[in-house]
């Protein structure tokens, strides 16, 4: 499998993923207790179920039967309760520490050797979203990241950050009979065409993320096939709110006014794709999507760059390859920023320079991210908490619309805080979201069991563990 990114950075820790590379590595290590499947539903998967209390402030987590690590050790109820610990432990909170936010890890009761109750500080109707998350994956008791042991359909054998790493068929693997294939190996490609001639040549089963001007190359090959998939992922230009100029509201409003939307998704993304919104989400129920569809509009972004002082413009704009379209996007939104005096100076990084020191911390940059519901997102995201807060957007109101939906069991009252949420999002958050994309991947013809996925996750959700060779 051929992989988009890696660096030297890269980890095969459970809670702990950022580039693709991350997130392949830890779906075949480990499972979690729900998953995601490909209409972006919430199935149990280590769990056999995941009740509320009637005010969803305490929820009864009970496992399947016959579980094991790739040790061998069953997985008990202790194993949950040291992963949830370490996912939220205040001194080094993992990815989903903040969508997990609400579990309090000194109010958890274990009833029996398969069942935990989690006694929450909060009501939180998201629980079973945030558990389906590839980041919660169920570790054992004493868990190292150095010597990954984990429940998933493959076990560790190697791992070169930044190279490659390879995994072997899990025997004891509790679906039965997945997974398929007796090894994977993931090999990490910052270079698109070099991924792409890897496939072409026959050296590689599969690549995720083919770029949008290779399709009608792989397209004729009568032994290649095309995956894809309309997803809910996006690839944000990120403004840092707390910075100049993107302090000023004003400039973050032209910022999104200069974009022609339409041409982004026709010739970056070769209309593999839809017109998104400055809102995320599409696929949750309480999606605003009331919202007037912004649209390119170059004199109110003078106007507006003018009432805030900033006439001519000159920004740097980060960007790396770590997802489809983003280096794409960068150059043409500097060529559509032009029309309104705004010079755009695009720093092209690559990956390890990208997600290094200054991750999180560029004042205007790129970022990726695949399908999840609000809530979920703005745990990921919005929060003053949140791990990938690269907007640093912190606003009280919104804040408070978002906590008090995460506590409110009424599903047509927490809609209605989440359309204030979002509104307050669509006119003045850190975020330019100008399409939501297609996941496309490419595969060999001998290789089945890829679906299109909604999650946004590459390669069927990197589900491996359905993948079979025909003859």
């Amino acid at each position: 499998m051929g992989v988009t990114g890696g660096s030297t950075a890269d980890v095969v820790d459970a809670h702990a993923t950022v580039s693709y590379p991350d997130i392949a590595r830890v779906i075949q290590l480990y499972d979690s207790l729900a998953v995601y499947n490909a209409n972006y539903e919430v199935e149990f998967a280590l769990a056999e179920s995941i009740q509320p209390s009637l005010d969803a402030r305490a929820w009864t987590i009970r496992l399947k039967s016959g579980l094991e690590f790739h040790s061998g050790k069953p997985v008990t109820a202790d194993d949950v309760v040291y992963t949830l610990r370490r996912i939220v432990d205040p001194a080094a909170p993992k990815n989903a520490a903040q969508a997990l936010s609400a579990v309090d890890p000194n109010n958890i009761q274990i009833l029996d050797s398969l069942t935990l109750q989690l006694n929450l500080k909060r009501p939180d109707v998201t629980l079973p979203e945030a558990l389906a998350v590839y980041d919660t994956g169920i570790v054992p008791v004493g868990y190292d990241p150095r010597h990954p042991v984990g429940t998933g359909p493959f076990t560790y054998s190697s791992f070169t950050p930044g190279q490659q790493s390879v995994f072997l068929r899990n025997n004891h693997y509790w679906r039965p009979g997945e997974p398929y294939v007796d090894q994977v190996t993931i090999i990490d490609y910052p270079d698109d065409t070099t991924r792409v001639n890897a496939l072409l040549a026959g050296k590689l089963d599969a690549i995720d993320q083919l770029p949008i001007g290779q399709v009608d190359t792989i397209t004729p090959r009568p032994d290649l096939h095309v995956l894809e998939s309309q997803t809910g992922a996006w690839i944000p230009f990120t403004m840092r709110v707390d910075t100049p100029p993107f302090n000023d509201q004003r400039v973050r409003q032209a910022f999104r006014l200069v974009v022609d939307r339409d041409q982004m998704v026709h010739q970056v993304l070769g209309s593999h794709g839809v017109a998104a919104n400055d809102l995320y989400a599409r696929y949750d129920p309480a999606y605003l999507s009331t919202a007037p569809q912004r649209h390119q509009d170059i004199t109110e972004a003078k106007n507006l760059l003018k009432q805030a002082g900033h006439e001519s413009l000159t920004v740097e704009l980060v960007t790396a390859p770590v997802a489809t379209g983003l280096v794409e996007s960068a150059h043409l939104f500097a060529q559509q920023a032009a029309a309104a005096g705004i010079t755009v100076h695009v720093r092209e990084v690559d990956p390890g320079v990208f997600y290094g020191d200054n991750y999180l911390k560029w004042p205007f940059a790129q970022d990726f991210y695949l399908t999840r519901n609000y809530l979920l997102q703005t745990e990921a995201g919005t929060l003053p908490g949140s791990p990938f807060n690269e907007t640093h957007w912190n606003d009280p109101t919104y804040t408070s619309l978002v906590t008090r939906a995460r506590a409110t069991v009424d599903q047509n009252t927490r809609t209605n805080l989440l359309h204030q949420a979002q509104q307050i999002e669509y006119d003045r958050g850190g975020y330019i979201i100008w399409s939501f994309l297609n996941q496309i991947g490419a595969h060999t013809t001998k290789l089945h069991g890829f679906v299109p996925h909604r999650s946004g996750i590459p390669l069927s959700g990197y589900e491996f563990r359905r993948a079979w060779f025909s003859g």
